[in-house]
């Protein structure tokens, strides 16, 4: 058993996609291919089971995957124990994020701290973005919404009001806030079910009493602020994530406190990893506390708060 033949087996396992799997490693799909078929012929298993284009792992495949993510993880943090020795003056942080708004902070100070590192994010909704912290393709993720996971510790980070959007000529627009109540009645354009903005915003409402009317739902911010623009209803969105635009107004809730927030995420079992210790640290900067201060509140993780 040769490394090359796990590195190509687990980048297919990781993707389900021989193809893909060529694409990350930088090799051609019939080197994959060889590399897996001689793996699974060397100790006589099944590692996938091919289903027209689609593969899917065997119970056997699960099992060795489960082993390879550890041992990459591992090698990484190898890789980041002998960078560190040299000052970290090398290495690569592999951020997930649910948006560029709740990171850009973090990453700059990062660079400014630590400039020789490469840093490569990965932007996804929040399921993505969990699952490959879990599985160990990112060192550490920002998430608007943890549920308590003891094999995670969460850092509450920042939160950020939510805003109505209306377009310029509706009547609401000369104003510069609405009451609850007043959203009732009203065309709303929604994110998906599981948006951390949605929920927060569906909350709010129960809340109040207010029966919502939804038009549309969409899944992407910029389409929502698009469909408001074009007169279609209001929009719900992240203060942080308003882009200021001559088409549209931002309207804050007057009676309710409606936010979403920004968790800092990673692996209970790689707090001490250097890269993500040198992240933690410069996170611990960034909210005016001391490393040992930072260091506690990583002990134990928040329970989820509102999405």
């Amino acid at each position: 058993m040769r490394h090359t033949q796990l590195r190509s087996f687990h980048a297919v396992a990781q993707r389900l996609s021989f193809t893909a799997a060529a694409r990350e490693l930088g090799v051609s799909q019939p080197t994959i291919t060889t590399q897996v078929k001689s793996l699974e012929e060397e100790f006589g298993v099944e590692l996938f089971i091919r289903r027209g284009r689609r593969i899917e792992l065997t119970e056997a495949g699960g099992g060795l995957l489960d082993i390879t993510r550890r041992l990459f993880a591992d090698e990484k943090e190898a890789a980041d124990f002998l960078n560190e020795t040299r000052g970290l003056r090398t290495g690569h942080l592999r951020v997930g994020a649910v948006g560029p708004y709740h990171v850009t902070d973090m990453l700059a100070a990062f660079n400014a701290r630590h400039p020789g590192l490469y840093v490569s994010v990965t932007v996804g909704n929040s399921r993505d973005t969990l699952r490959d912290l879990l599985d160990y393709r990112t060192d550490v993720a920002v998430l608007a919404h943890v549920d308590p996971d003891p094999r995670l510790v969460a850092i509450p980070y920042q939160r950020h009001r939510v805003v109505v959007m209306c377009p310029v000529d509706h009547a609401f627009a000369q104003r510069r806030g609405l009451r609850m109540r007043e959203v009732e009645g009203q065309r709303l354009i929604v994110r998906e079910a599981g948006s951390t903005t949605r929920r927060a915003f569906d909350q709010a409402m129960r809340d109040a009493g207010v029966r919502a009317n939804v038009v549309m739902e969409i899944g992407s911010r910029e389409s929502i602020r698009e469909a408001v623009a074009k007169g279609i209803g209001l929009g719900v969105v992240s203060e942080a994530e308003f882009i200021p635009d001559p088409r549209i107004r931002a309207l804050a809730v007057t009676d309710a406190e409606i936010y979403t927030y920004a968790h800092v995420v990673h692996l209970r079992e790689r707090q001490n990893a250097r890269l993500v210790r040198a992240f933690l640290d410069v996170l611990g900067g960034l909210l005016g506390a001391s490393p040992s201060l930072a260091a506690r509140s990583r002990r134990r993780p928040p329970a989820g708060s509102p999405r």
